[in-house]
């Protein structure tokens, strides 16, 4: 690896490192904010899904920007409003503050993730691609669920504030790394925004989200239940019309017609909202039932985030030599058993005999997947097009979440309890399955190490 490869590598783990970690690291404070500003589980469904529900929403107008203004550019920018966005979250003196500060987190967020990727994919190619994705994701990944262990601890020693205004330290960090990265040289037109479908995008995610979530508090025979549900569903409806025949789609079409694709985005859907759920539903769960501590709930990941720093380099090179299929398919179903692991956690819990054991099959599966889906869809299409091939697939994976956790509660329940905990696994460990069969039937391994040539976005 080159010292420039090096540099791009190391900015682009630290950019999504610090959205990563924001992601997960809420999920042990959420009974803290809830006993301190109130709200109950839905301000806590709130918290979560405020940032998604942003970051789902415009990061498909974050990768054409990406692909229009420089990676470098957009990577610097989303940073510093990332920062600022953070400390606005750690000063919310009530909930729906908490809840305003975490929507425009979130579309700072939405800026980091595809230019990193973009970067990655811009920058590596054939097997040295695989083991860049297999590095990013695992660094990214351990982001994820090691966020929960730091979370536990600065919730117990000092306050939850604490887990947002930390972001600042890695963001200053990668600002400095980013100063010495020069923009790599365009060789296409640059790509415009489309702002009707990026206006669609967030109105046709909010409605059914909102309703989702506020359904278990006023029904759906309200309003203003069923009214956003409908709007919401209408404008999903009109956008998917409008990129069809838009000049400059935000979300081109015409990249779904790469096997490897739209495969594997439909793959994304089970995986990431598996994810999502679980991991929700786990911190609270340990906590709020099982009566751990926060900073314990936290350390309960530790066996998952081993399992991503060691072996998910190692299985994105395998990926890259072998073809993605069966790393795809296998991986999923492994996490899946995992989950069902955890269904054995009841009061009063033992985490050495089935916390542990149970986290640390999610973890190992985590890692046979992760990065060979990565590869895989960015693999299918042109490197031009990477920022928004990058910027759909995460947009997959966030709505994905997005909608599950909106459905923890009618799964669960309005009082989380054993029963609840042990339906909403299930859920998961479902909707794991699914994405390994989704992989097995339609990944394809590509002839040359991608089928990027073929489609171009229409």
């Amino acid at each position: 690896m080159t010292p420039r490869e090096r540099r791009i590598l190391i900015v682009a783990v630290l950019s999504s490192f610090v959205a990563f970690l924001d992601g997960s690291i809420i999920n042990v404070a959420l009974p803290a904010i809830s006993r301190e500003l109130g709200g109950g589980l839905t301000l806590q469904q709130w918290v979560v899904d405020g940032y998604l529900l942003s970051l789902g929403a415009l990061i498909l107008v974050a990768g054409s920007l990406s692909d229009s203004f420089g990676r470098v550019r957009v990577l610097r920018v989303g940073l510093i409003w990332f920062g600022i966005t953070s400390l606005a979250c750690a000063v919310a003196p009530w909930g729906a503050a908490l809840v305003v500060a975490r929507i425009l987190q979130g579309a700072a967020a939405a800026l980091l993730v595809p230019s990193s990727l973009a970067l990655i994919t811009s920058t590596f190619t054939g097997p040295a691609q695989g083991r860049a994705i297999g590095a990013w994701t695992g660094w990214t990944g351990i982001a994820g669920i090691a966020g929960p262990i730091l979370g536990g601890v600065l919730v117990d020693t000092s306050t939850w504030r604490l887990v947002f205004a930390i972001n600042v330290l890695p963001i200053v960090a990668t600002l400095i790394v980013l100063a010495g990265v020069r923009e790599p040289a365009r060789t296409g037109p640059a790509a415009r925004i489309d702002v009707a479908g990026a206006f669609l995008a967030v109105v046709g995610l909010g409605g059914p989200v909102f309703a989702l979530i506020e359904q278990g508090r006023l029904g759906w025979g309200s309003p203003i239940v069923y009214l956003p549900l409908v709007v919401g569903l209408l404008s999903l409806a009109a956008f998917l019309w409008w990129e069809a025949r838009a000049p400059h789609p935000m979300m081109p079409l015409g990249l779904f017609r790469a096997r490897n694709f739209w495969a594997g985005n439909l793959a994304t859907v089970g995986i990431y909202g598996a994810l999502s759920l679980g991991f929700f539903i786990f911190a609270v769960y340990l906590q709020q039932v099982g009566g751990l501590s926060a900073t314990s709930a936290g350390l309960a990941g530790i066996p998952a985030t081993l399992m991503l720093l060691f072996f998910s380099t190692l299985f994105g090179g395998l990926a890259g030599r072998f073809g993605p299929r069966l790393f795809m398919t296998l991986g999923p179903i492994v996490a899946g058993i995992g989950f069902l692991i955890l269904t054995l956690a009841v009061p009063p819990v033992d985490v050495w005999r089935t916390v542990i054991p149970g986290i640390a099959v999610v973890g190992l599966g985590l890692s046979i997947t992760v990065a060979p889906l990565t590869g895989a869809v960015l693999g299918s299409i042109h490197p031009e097009q990477a920022g928004i091939g990058s910027a759909i697939n995460n947009a997959v994976s966030r709505v994905a979440g997005l909608i599950m956790i909106a459905f923890a509660g009618t799964i669960a329940g309005e009082q989380l309890g054993v029963a609840g905990f042990q339906r909403v696994l299930l859920v998961t460990a479902t909707l794991m399955f699914a994405g390994a069969l989704v992989s097995w039937l339609g990944i394809r391994t590509p002839k040359s190490g991608a089928d990027a040539a073929a489609p171009a976005a229409g």
